[in-house]
C-alpha cells in the first residue's frame, strides 16, 4: 500500500508530496525517513489537505517557524481584505473610520 505519493502538476512550479494522514499514522517511520528528501510532505485527510509537514532541523527551526508564521499571517490579512471586499467595505473613508473608532471608545467609556 502506497503511503505517500508525488504529484505531478504542481503549485508554485514545483511538483509536492502527498501522504495520507491514515498512512502516516501507520508508517510513520517510512514518512521521517523520505522527509528530509522531499522537504517537505501535504498530510491528506478523505482528499482533502490538512497539513504541512516541513523537514526542519536545529539551524533552521526559528527560521523555519518565522516563515511558516510570515505566510499564515499574510493570509490572514488577504483573507481580510477579501471579505472586506465581499462585504462592500473595501471604501470606506478614513472619516467614516475614525468615526467608528470614536463610537467604540465611547461605548468602552460608559
Amino acid at each position: 500500500m502506497t503511503i505517500c505519493y508525488t504529484i505531478k502538476h504542481t503549485i508554485g512550479g514545483h511538483g509536492y508530496e502527498i501522504c495520507k494522514h491514515s498512512g502516516l499514522a501507520r508508517k510513520s517511520a517510512e514518512v521521517w525517513k523520505k522527509l528530509p528528501g522531499e522537504g517537505e510532505m501535504i498530510i491528506t485527510s478523505n482528499g482533502r489537505p490538512i497539513a504541512i509537514l516541513a523537514a526542519v532541523n536545529e539551524s533552521n527551526l526559528e527560521a523555519s517557524l518565522s516563515a511558516f508564521r510570515q505566510a499564515r499571517a499574510v493570509e490572514a490579512v488577504a483573507s481580510l481584505q477579501r471579505q472586506s471586499v465581499e462585504q462592500g467595505n473595501d471604501n470606506v473613508s478614513m472619516d467614516e473610520i475614525e468615526a467608528e473608532i470614536k463610537a467604540v471608545r465611547r461605548k468602552r467609556a460608559e
